[in-house]
């Protein structure tokens, strides 16, 4: 079992950036599809992104061409830079390993003016 850590997250104003980045300490990423899910309060949890192990990108059509994902050089990363974000984007961001039922704590982003 890998321990995931999540950073990143903080208060921004709508239209703002931030980065965050999802930690295994171990070259993982490049054996496992990874996925960055957002859970709102009230809301169903979503994947927001994926990264398959080979580096193909998917997203869902609400953060398309905001969202980018992507992976450290060493594979022990995955990042997910988010920018122009709104206030629907709140909520917690953790990421997942589907095959290996593991995940992060998560890391809390909330958009606010």
């Amino acid at each position: 079992q890998f321990l995931l850590a999540e950073s990143g997250g903080g208060l921004v104003q709508p239209g703002g950036s931030l980065k965050l980045s999802c930690d295994a300490g171990e070259r993982i990423f490049y054996i496992y599809h990874v996925e960055w899910v957002r859970q709102a309060p009230g809301k169903q949890r979503e994947v927001v992104a994926s990264v398959t192990a080979g580096g193909i990108p998917w997203y869902t059509s609400a953060v398309k061409g905001r969202f980018t994902i992507s992976k450290s050089d060493n594979a022990h990363i995955v990042y997910l830079h988010m920018n122009n974000l709104q206030l629907e984007d709140s909520g917690l961001y953790y990421c997942n390993i589907p095959s290996l039922r593991a995940r992060g704590q998560g890391t809390q982003v909330t958009v606010s003016s």
